[in-house]
């Protein structure tokens, strides 16, 4: 019997112990699974949309992603929309809304190869005032033609130096996408 006691003591004990865990579970923020992204340029003024492309539906490895660049006219301003979509999912998942629904957790970037007459400022903030840059705006000057990167990271550090200003050196953070587009400005 005293046996008996002890056991049920000890198995109570137990049991209360782990009642005292925490329940709450721990969330694990994972990297978005983006297969699509599409950057839309439309002129200031009039004058042809030009919409910038990637797509990887089969993601990392496999075949190649598919980029479609584009040509921009000179000497013109450019109202810039991304959008971003998991297209490997059924329905596609929209990435964009929740690019925006965590808007002071991710940032885009724009970086220009030398010799490419272009530059991307931001018209888009999140709640604290840092640049996010699903909304854009790019000016071209003369001709010439290079890269446009647009970059996706997740968790910058928005105040540090330059980052506000689109320079990504450094923003850290993780990189959720990456894509070159090939432009030619005439």
């Amino acid at each position: 019997m005293k046996y008996l006691k002890i056991s049920s003591l000890f198995i109570l004990a137990i049991i209360t112990m782990n009642s005292c865990k925490k329940d709450d579970p721990v969330v694990i923020n994972e990297e978005e699974v983006i297969t699509t992204l599409k950057y839309e340029l439309v002129p200031v003024g009039g004058g042809a949309t030009v919409e910038l492309s990637f797509v990887d539906l089969d993601g990392d490895g496999g075949n190649a992603p598919v980029i479609k660049g584009g040509t921009l006219e000179e000497n013109k301003t450019y109202n810039g929309t991304l959008t971003l979509a998991n297209e490997s999912e059924s329905p596609a998942e929209d990435i964009t809304a929740e690019i925006l629904e965590e808007d002071e957790e991710h940032q885009f970037f724009f970086p220009v190869t030398s010799g490419l007459n272009v530059s991307v400022s931001y018209k888009d903030q999140d709640a604290d005032g840092n640049p996010v840059g699903l909304s854009s705006e790019v000016v071209t000057t003369t001709a010439s033609s290079g890269t446009l990167q647009v970059v996706l990271r997740h968790e910058p550090t928005k105040t540090a130096s330059g980052v506000s200003g689109g320079d990504i050196t450094n923003a850290g953070g993780e990189t959720d996408i990456e894509v070159d587009f090939p432009i030619t400005i005439q």
